[in-house]
């Protein structure tokens, strides 16, 4: 499941993405059904988001198209977990110093993580928002909100390109860093690196709606958990966690002296959110039959299947989240 919001026109050009070439290898889903590129929490090995703790070339493409972005804003919203809030804001509040808030957004794309949560947070807030496609930086700096809960002043500054030395220096004077959809696209050193940054500057982090590898779908098919198995199979390929990174998360984050918090936050997909779910089931088919090709026959049927229940509105999809709270032990004396 990745990432945010954007708008209705001045769109670029996605380049292919590996869910098209999964279609066009394996025959699911079809040509007349095209996948957006990205759509689908998944990816060929090797491949990373928008933002990689890696390095990466200049003209590596972009890997997530606005449409799906825009498609999953609003499904993205309703799941994250505002349980996990107040913990933060308590933490915020006793940081030493009161000129306001700096918040790095890492793989921010069209910025829906600021426009969920500035608006609820107290306090003057400065986004510096990461990501590597200079389009949808534009768009997350121009969408951005402009308040506070309170009324402060809320401002932004964007960053392009990859994190790929990010060190405790690198996060001096940030008050909290924030991703969603990230740690399952992360190795094992990966989020070493990432936790290790965050604990050693005292940040804490909010890294939301990370993959659980677990779905639900109503109603049942007898070849629902044989897809989910070869998905979560292919979310592991080249090294990476897949529905495990939140535990190597937890764990990373615990062994620095973090206090973690964890809390679901899963997508809930009826009739209202129909071409999301359509998206998500071409992806989520298509990774599994790039793992398992011997599903193909099986797997055309079913989607189609499925693609007819939810256009008839019968289809519900639970795809189950996690969010975590990492709140590190201060420095510069906050208690």
């Amino acid at each position: 499941m990745r990432k945010t919001a954007t708008k209705q026109s001045g769109k670029i050009p996605a380049q292919p993405g590996p869910r098209e070439v999964a279609s066009v290898q394996s025959g699911v889903p079809s040509a007349a059904e095209s996948v957006i590129p990205g759509a689908g929490p998944s990816t060929r090995p090797g491949e990373r988001p928008t933002v990689r703790l890696r390095d990466a070339g200049p003209d590596d493409a972009p890997r997530y198209a606005p449409e799906w972005l825009e498609l999953r804003e609003g499904p993205d919203a309703a799941a994250r977990a505002a349980d996990l809030l107040d913990p933060l804001r308590i933490r915020l509040a006793n940081l030493p110093g009161k000129a306001g808030l700096v918040i790095h957004d890492l793989g921010c794309g069209t910025g829906s993580m600021g426009r969920w949560l500035a608006p609820r947070l107290d306090g003057p807030q400065h986004w510096i928002l990461h990501d590597r496609d200079p389009y949808l930086l534009h768009f997350a700096a121009v969408a951005s909100p402009r308040s506070a809960a309170d009324g402060s002043r809320v401002t932004v500054e964007t960053r392009r390109g990859d994190v790929g030395l990010l060190t405790p220096d690198a996060l001096a004077g940030a008050s909290l860093v924030t991703a969603s959809a990230l740690l399952d696209v992360l190795t094992r050193e990966e989020i070493d690196t990432l936790a290790a940054a965050c604990t050693g500057a005292g940040c804490p982090a909010l890294l939301t709606l990370s993959v659980a590898g677990r779905v639900e779908l109503t109603p049942s098919d007898p070849l629902d958990e044989e897809i989910a198995q070869a998905f979560n199979a292919h979310q592991r390929r080249g090294g990476l966690l897949g529905p495990d990174a939140v535990t190597v998360a937890c764990e990373a984050f615990s062994e620095r002296g973090a206090t973690v918090r964890l809390h679901p936050s899963a997508w809930r997909l009826g009739p209202a959110e129909s071409a999301l779910t359509a998206q998500w089931l071409r992806g989520w088919v298509g990774a599994a039959v790039e793992e398992r090709p011997e599903l193909k026959e099986r797997a055309e049927r079913y989607l189609q299947d499925r693609l007819e229940a939810c256009r008839a509105g019968e289809l519900t999809v639970v795809v189950h989240h996690s969010d975590l709270l990492a709140l590190s032990r201060p420095t510069g004396g906050a208690s």
